[in-house]
C-alpha cells in the first residue's frame, strides 16, 4: 500500500543528485561527496538518497539524556515513524526488492583532513524496507562506538559538532570491483595512480579478506601489474585500467586533491560508489611551472622533523640564507637548479651525501630513473647556485672562534637591553631589524670557514689515517672534549647541578614528587633549597633558552618549563658520582691526547713519515681548535628566540586582555606579519586560527620525507650495504665504538628514565637532548647525519652512535637488549 504523502518528513531525505560538496551539514561527508560526484561529466554514480542529519537529530532527541551524554545507545536508535515512512516511499521508487547499500555518513567523515575510513558502520546487500530502516538505526548508533569516539578525539573533533546522515544507494551487480588511488599511497607520488581489483563485489577487498590484482599507472601507461593467486588472466584489461584511471583523474581534478575511490564494473561500464580525499599524503609545495622540482628536508638537517607552528615557520623563513618552501608544517629547500648543473649536482651529492647517505641515495633514485634531466655546464639563476671564489684558508688560531663567540654573545646582550622598551607595533619593527642582525651572524663568512675547517679536518684525518694505518674513524677519538663546545658543556654542567642537589634530601624528595611548570616553587624554603635553587637558576640563565624542537619559537623552553629537566637531574643524582662532569671532560681530553701521540708515532715509522706527521698534526690541531664552534651559532640563534618570545607573549597577553584573542598561544598560529596586524588593528581572524590549529594537528601525524618532489613523491633512501649481517638494523656510523646494553626508547625527553649502561633510542636529538647523552652508553636515532648535533655530541662524549636507522623506535622494544656498533653503522637485536 502506498504511503500517504501527508505522513512523510520532507527534511529527512534528499536524493543524491540534489546534493553537492557544500551539504556536509545535511548529508555528512560521504553523502556530500557522492552528491558532488553526480555533477561530474563522465562519472556514473548508482542511484540513491541520503537520510539527513535532521532525521538523526530528531531520533536522538528520543533518547534519555544520560545516553546522549555517555554515548551508550544500546545497539540502535529508533527511527521516527515519519522518517521510516519517508524511507519506505523512497525505496519504492528504487524498487521494493532492490538490494541497497546502507552506509554511515558522519559530518566529520571523508573530509580533507580526516577520512574517518572504517570508523562507522556499513551494510551491503540490504533488501526490504524493514531491513533498511534497521540498518539506518544501526548506522546512527555507530557514531557512538569506542573506536569512533577515540578517532574524533585524536583528530580534535568535538563530539558536540558531529551528526550522522546515512546513504542508501542501489547496489550494482558488479563483475569487477575495487579501489583506486589517484596518488600512490605509499610513496605519495601524485603522478602515479594505483588500482586494485577483484572479481565480483569489492567488500571483501576493503575488509582485507582477499588479495587483489594491482596496477600502477604513470603518464598514461600501465608501468606495473600483479595478478593475485594462481590466476593467469588479469581481471581488468589494460584498456579498462587506463579508462578507470582517466575517470579517477577527472574526479581528482574536480575536487582539487588526490582521491581514494571505490568503484565497480558492470556490463562494461564503470560506476563510482565513493570518493574521498587521501588524507595520509604528505603535502607538496606549490609550483608555478611544469618542471619536476626536487626538495630537501630542512628538518632532517636541523634534527627537528616535527611540524612547526605558523609563527615558527615565518621566523625561520626570514632567517634562512636561501628561499624556503613550506609543506605539511615543514620547510624544504628546492635543489632543482643545482641538480641541473654538473658542479651543483656534484656538490649536493658529495657534501650532503657524505653527511647523510640516505639523501644521496634518494637523489640517485630520481637521477637513475631519469626523472631529473642530465646536468649541463650552464650556470643557473637559482639563489645560492652561482659559483663563488673560495675564501683564503683560515689560520689555526683559537682566537678566531673565541672572537666569534664573543661577538655573538655581546649582540644578544645588546638585544636584551634594546628590546625592553619596545611594545606594540614598535616591537615588531624592532624584531624585523634584529632578524637581519641574526641573519648576518648566521651568515658570517668567517664563522662558516671555522665550521668547515673543523669538518674538513675530521674528514681528512678519517680518510688519510685509514689509508695509511688501516684505522677507521680516528677523528671520533681525536675530537673528545674539544674546547668550547656549548652543547657538550650543557650536558656536563647539569652534572654539576646534580652534585649540588644530591647533598639535600629534602630537595631531592620535592623534585621526585612535584610536577608541572611550577616545579621550582617552594624549593627555597627547604633545607639546602636556596643553594639548590641557585644552581638550577644559574644553569637556566645560561641554557634556559634550549628545549626540544627549539628551531620553532612556539616550542617550550627550559626557562619556561624547568620540569622538563627534572627527570634528567634526578637520574644524575642517582647514577653519577660527585665531580663526574669534570672527570668526564678531563678523561676525554686525555684519551684524545693519547690517541694523537699513538697516531703520530705510527705515522713517523712509515715512508715519508715526517711529512705525514706534519700533515696529520696540522689537521689534528685544526680539528681541536675549530670543532667546538660548530654548536655555537645555533646557541646564539635560540638565545635570541627566547628574548623575542618573551616580548611577543607579552603582546599576546595584551590581545587576550583586550578580547581580541581567546588564548595567548593563539599568536603561534599567526605569521609574524599577521601577529603584527592583529596588534596594530585590534582584530584577528578567529576562523583562521582555528583552521590552523586543526591543520597543525593533522601535520603532526605526518612523517616528512628526506626528499620530496613536486609530483608528491616522498623518498627516504636506503642503505645499500651487502656487507651487513642478516637481521641487523642498518644506519649511518656516526660515532665509533661498540656497546651492548638495554634499549630505552624515548620519544619525549621529559619522560626519559635512563640508568647507567642504557642505550638511548629516539627519533631525533637536537642540542636540547645533550644532557641525556651524559647518562647514555650509546645512541640510536631515526634521523641524523655525520655533522648534525647528535652525532657531534656523541663523538665528543665518546658514545657509540648509529643514526638514520629507519623506524628504530618501532623495531627496537623498550627494555630490549641491543648491541650498537658505531664503527660499522649497525644495531643488533639480542636475545634475552
Amino acid at each position: 500500500m502506498p504511503t500517504p504523502t501527508s505522513s512523510l518528513s520532507p527534511d529527512a531525505l534528499v536524493p543524491l543528485e540534489g546534493l553537492d560538496r557544500t551539504h556536509i551539514a545535511i548529508a555528512g561527508g560521504k553523502g556530500a561527496q557522492l552528491g558532488e560526484l553526480t555533477w561530474i561529466d563522465g562519472v556514473s554514480v548508482p542511484a540513491g538518497f541520503v537520510v539527513t542529519t535532521a532525521a538523526y537529530r530528531r531520533a536522538l532527541r528520543t533518547l534519555p539524556d544520560q545516553s546522549r551524554r555517555s554515548g551508550e545507545p544500546a545497539g540502535a536508535i529508533a527511527v521516527p515513524d515519519d522518517v521510516a515512512a519517508t524511507i519506505r516511499h523512497a525505496l519504492a521508487r528504487l524498487g521494493d526488492d532492490t538490494a541497497v547499500a546502507v552506509r554511515s555518513s558522519a559530518t566529520a567523515e571523508d573530509l580533507p583532513s580526516a577520512s574517518a575510513a572504517g570508523q562507522h558502520d556499513t551494510f551491503l546487500g540490504v533488501v526490504g524496507a524493514d531491513a533498511v530502516i534497521e540498518a539506518v538505526s544501526r548506522c546512527w548508533a555507530s557514531l557512538f562506538t569506542d573506536r569512533a569516539v577515540t578517532y574524533r578525539q585524536q583528530h580534535g573533533v568535538d563530539d558536540r559538532d558531529v551528526a550522522m546522515a546515512v546513504v542508501v544507494q542501489k547496489m550494482v551487480d558488479a563483475d569487477v570491483s575495487g579501489v583506486m588511488f589517484t596518488a600512490d599511497p605509499i610513496t605519495s607520488n601524485r603522478t602515479v595512480a594505483v588500482v586494485e581489483a577483484v572479481l565480483g563485489s569489492g567488500d571483501a577487498l576493503v575488509s582485507g579478506t582477499v588479495d587483489a590484482d594491482s596496477y600502477r599507472v604513470r603518464k598514461g601507461a600501465v608501468v606495473d601489474s600483479t595478478i593475485a593467486g594462481d590466476r593467469r588472466q588479469s581481471v581488468l584489461s589494460e584498456t579498462e585500467v587506463l579508462e578507470l584511471v582517466a575517470i579517477g583523474r577527472r574526479i581528482e581534478s574536480h575536487f582539487g586533491s588526490p582521491q581514494d575511490i571505490e568503484w565497480c564494473l558492470a556490463d562494461g561500464a564503470f560506476h563510482v560508489v565513493q570518493s574521498r580525499a587521501i588524507t595520509t599524503l604528505f603535502p607538496v609545495p606549490p609550483v608555478d611551472d611544469d618542471r619536476l622540482h626536487v626538495y630537501l628536508s630542512v628538518g632532517h638537517q636541523q634534527m627537528m622533523t616535527d611540524a612547526m607552528s605558523p609563527l615558527g615557520l615565518s621566523l625561520y623563513r626570514r632567517l634562512a640564507l636561501r628561499p624556503m618552501h613550506e609543506a605539511g608544517g615543514r620547510l624544504f629547500v628546492d635543489v632543482t637548479d643545482q641538480l641541473a648543473t654538473t658542479t651543483g649536482r656534484a656538490t649536493i651529492l658529495g657534501m650532503l651525501g657524505r653527511s647523510d647517505p640516505l639523501v644521496r641515495d634518494a637523489l640517485h633514485t630520481l637521477i637513475d630513473r631519469g626523472d631529473v634531466a642530465p646536468p649541463t655546464d650552464e650556470p643557473t639563476s637559482s639563489p645560492g647556485s652561482s659559483p663563488q671564489a673560495a675564501p683564503p684558508a683560515i689560520a689555526t688560531d683559537p682566537a678566531i672562534p673565541a672572537a666569534l663567540v664573543r661577538r655573538n654573545r655581546e649582540s644578544v646582550e645588546q638585544l636584551q637591553r634594546d628590546i625592553s622598551s619596545r611594545t606594540g607595533v614598535a616591537l615588531f619593527d624592532f624584531i624585523d631589524s634584529d632578524l637581519e642582525e641574526m641573519r648576518r651572524l648566521l651568515a658570517d663568512p668567517e664563522g662558516a670557514q671555522v665550521i668547515m675547517a673543523g669538518i674538513t679536518a675530521a674528514w681528512w684525518l678519517n680518510d688519510h689515517v685509514e689509508e695509511w694505518l688501516g684505522e677507521a674513524n680516528v677523528a671520533d677519538t681525536l675530537s673528545l672534549s674539544v674546547p668550547d663546545n656549548v652543547s657538550s658543556e650543557m650536558g656536563l654542567a647539569l652534572l654539576d647541578v646534580a652534585d649540588v642537589i644530591r647533598q639535600h634530601a629534602a630537595v631531592v624528595e620535592h623534585l621526585e614528587t612535584a610536577t608541572g611548570e611550577h616545579v621550582l616553587e617552594g624549593i627555597a624554603s627547604l633545607p639546602g633549597g636556596a643553594e639548590s635553587l641557585d644552581a638550577i637558576t644559574t644553569y637556566l640563565d645560561r641554557f634556559g633558552m634550549r628545549g626540544p624542537g627549539e628551531i620553532d619559537i612556539a616550542r617550550p623552553r627550559w626557562a619556561e618549563r624547568p620540569d622538563m629537566l627534572v627527570p634528567v637531574i634526578l637520574g644524575h643524582v642517582r647514577s653519577q658520582q660527585p665531580g663526574a662532569g669534570r672527570r668526564r671532560f678531563d678523561a676525554g681530553r686525555a684519551e684524545a691526547a693519547t690517541k694523537e701521540r699513538a697516531i703520530l708515532e705510527r705515522l713517523q715509522a712509515l715512508p715519508d713519515g715526517t711529512q705525514k706527521v706534519a700533515e696529520a698534526k696540522a689537521n689534528i690541531d685544526r680539528l681541536r681548535t675549530f670543532a667546538g664552534y660548530r654548536e655555537y651559532p645555533k646557541y646564539g640563534w635560540v638565545s635570541r628566540y627566547l628574548v623575542y618570545k618573551r616580548a611577543l607573549l607579552a603582546e599576546a597577553e595584551r590581545l587576550v586582555a583586550a578580547g581580541v584573542t581567546e588564548a595567548a598561544d593563539d599568536c603561534f598560529f599567526l605569521t609574524l606579519d599577521e601577529f603584527r596586524d592583529a596588534v596594530a588593528t585590534g582584530t584577528v581572524d578567529d576562523l583562521l586560527i582555528r583552521r590552523r590549529r586543526a591543520e597543525h594537528r593533522a601535520f603532526e601525524r605526518l612523517t616528512p620525507p628526506r626528499v620530496l618532489t613536486s609530483g608528491g613523491e616522498a623518498l627516504n633512501g636506503s642503505f645499500r650495504r651487502d656487507d651487513a649481517p642478516s637481521g641487523v638494523l642498518v644506519g649511518l656510523a656516526a660515532a665509533s665504538g661498540v656497546v651492548e646494553g638495554r634499549a630505552r626508547v624515548v620519544i619525549d625527553m621529559a619522560q626519559a628514565r635512563l640508568e647507567p649502561g642504557d642505550i638511548l633510542v629516539t627519533t631525533y636529538t637536537d642540542p636540547s637532548w645533550s644532557p641525556l647523552f651524559v647518562s647514555a652508553a650509546g645512541v640510536v636515532t631515526e634521523v641524523g647525519g655525520l655533522t648534525t648535533h647528535g652525532a657531534v655530541v656523541a663523538r665528543e662524549y665518546g658514545l657509540p652512535a648509529v643514526v638514520s636507522v629507519p623506524h628504530a623506535t618501532r623495531l627496537i622494544g623498550d627494555g630490549q637488549r641491543i648491541r650498537v656498533n658505531g664503527t660499522d653503522g649497525i644495531v643488533e637485536l639480542l636475545a634475552e
